[in-house]
């Protein structure tokens, strides 16, 4: 029986890592697997899904319009898994697209994503996710003083931030793993 699921972390968690894991498994054993990555995502390449490390693979881009349903049903060849990079820029209406892939298709999907932005506020991505995932793994991360990373701190010019666009791939921003004791520490002084 297929399910949805979702797996998210804190930035630097490995959830790419893990996600051409499962790829490399299935297609190992000769299953066929159809990855998605979000177009909004050019950090490295457009249509690619790549680690920090610099392990890659092809990947079909899907945007806001993009009805995953219609296009995963498209394909003539039945695929044993849809793996999905960057899930917490998935509208709501999208991840019901995908429910409707593992409940008629009987595909099983698994998500990959963020679960909030800096400011610890849900991506409709991943709040959707939370909502109808059958299944919600959490892949963990170490801040520097060691706890559990939850959150992704937003940090311009050396400083961390709590205000400005939801979404900012690029320009002169990074952002650092850490738990929410450090984020207030950083975001209180």
């Amino acid at each position: 029986m297929a399910k949805l699921y979702f797996r998210y972390g804190a930035m630097g968690s490995g959830k790419t890592v893990d996600l051409l894991k499962v790829a490399y498994n299935y297609r190992e054993r000769g299953g066929k697997v159809l990855i998605f990555t979000a177009e909004i995502d050019d950090r490295y390449e457009v249509g690619k899904v790549t680690t920090r490390i610099g392990i890659s693979s092809e990947a079909l881009v899907f945007d806001e319009k993009t009805n995953l349903y219609k296009k995963i049903k498209s394909f003539k060849e039945k695929f044993d898994c849809i793996l999905v990079d960057e899930a917490q820029f998935l509208s709501k209406k999208q991840v019901l697209q995908l429910s409707d892939v593992v409940d008629y298709l009987d595909i099983p999907v698994i998500c990959y994503g963020l679960r909030s932005d800096f400011r610890m506020k849900f991506f409709s991505g991943s709040l959707a996710l939370m909502e109808i995932a059958d299944k919600i793994e959490e892949i963990k991360c170490i801040c520097e003083c060691g706890r559990k990373a939850t959150v992704n701190m937003r940090v311009v010019n050396g400083v961390a931030v709590t205000k400005g666009d939801k979404i900012l791939i690029g320009g002169n921003s990074s952002y650092k793993s850490i738990c929410r004791k450090c984020y207030k520490k950083y975001t209180h002084s």
